[in-house]
């Protein structure tokens, strides 16, 4: 988690901008503790992995910026999994309007239009 991408085989650009982003929001709550540390880490995983071509990639810094802007921690699953459904919804659209078959691994076969269920009213 935070490191590899598929189709990133170097430096993710992304990481990049939101290793800078990371930067201004600590100096700007006056602690460079989280920054710091993950520098660090950044570090050795550069200097163990890149040979690998496993790079650091948005989600090593996401989290930190999460925390920074004061989001919950609950929320940072919700938050990654939204952005994947834009991605998602592009692919779909794309397909779609390529007329391209959907590769097998990617069609939901589930139920549909089963009514959602309260977690707390769930078995």
């Amino acid at each position: 988690m935070g490191v590899g991408h598929r189709v990133y085989k170097a430096y993710d650009p992304r990481a990049r901008i939101y290793k800078e982003l990371v930067r201004q929001l600590s100096e700007a709550k006056g602690d460079m503790t989280w920054y710091r540390i993950a520098e660090e880490v950044e570090k050795v995983v550069l200097e163990k992995l890149a040979p690998k071509k496993l790079y650091p990639n948005i989600d090593f810094w996401s989290g930190i910026a999460m925390y920074l802007l004061g989001i919950p921690y609950e929320y940072y699953t919700p938050i990654f999994a939204m952005s994947r459904v834009v991605g998602w919804t592009a692919h779909a659209i794309e397909y779609l309007d390529q007329h391209r078959l959907f590769r097998p691994r990617a069609c939901y076969v589930g139920p549909h239009d089963v009514p959602y269920v309260p977690i707390d009213k769930r078995q």
